[in-house]
């Protein structure tokens, strides 16, 4: 096996388990960032709140929690590529 073709299994072993590591990391805080998004909005729709009257109010990107198909989706994905990544580097 070349240099090269360690290097990049090695790579795909780091970033599938990278991927599989954070979407557990997603699913394991749905609940506090479900509970944090919540007191938010009871903030901005308290009475003189200078953020009360905009309508657009997912303009940020952030969901209130991390959905679950796809957080597991990816980490079955992210295993997969660990796995077959590590299988091909100990062969």
């Amino acid at each position: 096996m070349s240099f090269y073709t360690e290097v990049l299994l090695e790579l795909m072993v780091a970033l599938g388990a990278a991927l599989f590591v954070a979407n557990a990391y997603a699913l394991i805080r749905r609940r506090s960032d479900r509970q944090q998004a919540a007191k938010q909005a009871i903030v901005r729709a308290r009475p003189g709140s200078p953020v009360r009257k905009q309508t657009r109010v997912a303009t940020t990107g952030n969901l209130a929690e991390a959905p679950l198909g796809r957080t597991v989706l990816y980490m079955v994905l992210g295993f997969i590529v660990a796995i077959a990544a590590l299988a091909a580097l100990t062969r």
